[in-house]
């Protein structure tokens, strides 16, 4: 099978198409030819060993993936070949991969591989930082940053869908007007000079929660607009900072910083959980309350483009890497 590679993540240059084995499946795992595989700004810094967790060597890239079961384990019943499905892979940039049985979804009919490939860690993700994390109150007031890319258009859905009034935070006209199409009520531009009047003059309120992907030059003023007890989720640092808050202001406004930790939530201290909100999930997508975008569309001879991409920020929704046509 084709697979794109590196033997160093010294540079996305050192990723190149090579043939691998075709694999095979265990007892209790199943063989996905692959559709699609999302790529995320998480996936493009393990890529380059950014990551606070670092891959073996040699490295596949990617990991979420969409596509159909195309052999299973002798001892798998739950699942069929030729079942339509998103996976956790070690590796989502070749043809086929190996996954277990239990992280295996199907998917809705009307849901495409370009949408599911990039649905479980941004969507799962949102859920979780606002309903378990922020406890997110219908009536409240959400402040989504990077409302437009990956994480940051699916807080603004589930938002919605949990009853918020939500304002939408993105750098451009054409991305503050996606962000209204996913269902943003207000939308601000990431000027910081002045940002804290706009939002005042857009939000006289202020703010119950802030959904926050960058944690960047917004974070301390978007803080300091919530009102008490109200919670600030941080989901990620795409910002390339890592900002400092002064302590004093939780403590006069009896807020809370949370974190929000998809991998830890789902692949170490609560994966029942992770995997029963996945399922929430995808019967929102079934019965139609959910239709989640997709990014760009990457094809399977520019691997290095489609991981420089999603590293620089720019991209709408999550970025997509096609390894199949479906």
């Amino acid at each position: 099978m084709r697979a794109i590679q590196a033997a160093s993540l010294s540079s996305i240059d050192e990723y190149r198409s090579v043939e691998l084995p075709m694999p095979i499946p265990g007892p209790t795992e199943v063989r996905i030819r692959i559709a699609a595989c999302g790529v995320g700004y998480v996936d493009a810094l393990v890529a380059l060993g950014r990551y606070q967790v670092k891959p073996p060597l040699p490295h596949v890239p990617g990991g979420e993936v969409a596509g159909w079961i195309d052999a299973v384990g002798s001892d798998v019943a739950s699942l069929a070949v030729g079942d339509r499905v998103l996976a956790q892979a070690r590796g989502g940039f070749c043809e086929y991969a190996i996954v277990a049985a239990t992280s295996v979804r199907r998917i809705p009919d009307r849901m495409r591989f370009d949408q599911a490939a990039g649905f479980r860690i941004n969507y799962v993700t949102a859920l979780h930082g606002l309903r378990d994390r922020a406890r997110l109150q219908a009536g409240e007031t959400l402040l989504v940053i990077g409302a437009a890319g990956g994480t940051g258009s699916a807080a603004v859905q589930i938002g919605k869908l949990l009853g918020a009034r939500v304002v939408g935070v993105a750098s451009t006209a054409e991305k503050r007007e996606l962000a209204r199409r996913y269902g943003a009520d207000i939308t601000l531009d990431r000027d910081v000079d002045g940002w804290r009047d706009r939002l005042r003059a857009a939000v006289p309120d202020g703010l119950d929660v802030v959904f926050d992907p960058a944690c960047g030059s917004l974070m301390q003023p978007a803080f300091r607009s919530l009102r008490w007890g109200g919670r600030h989720l941080v989901v990620g640092f795409v910002s390339g900072e890592i900002p400092a808050l002064p302590v004093n202001l939780p403590l006069l406004k009896g807020a809370a910083l949370v974190g929000v930790d998809y991998r830890q939530f789902a692949d170490v201290f609560e994966r029942e959980q992770a995997g029963r909100e996945l399922e929430e999930l995808l019967g929102w997508v079934e019965d139609g309350r959910l239709d989640p975008p997709a990014g760009r569309v990457f094809p399977f001879d520019q691997p290095r483009e489609a991981l420089t991409f999603a590293l620089s920020g720019e991209g709408v929704a999550k970025t997509v890497f096609e390894v199949a046509a479906a």
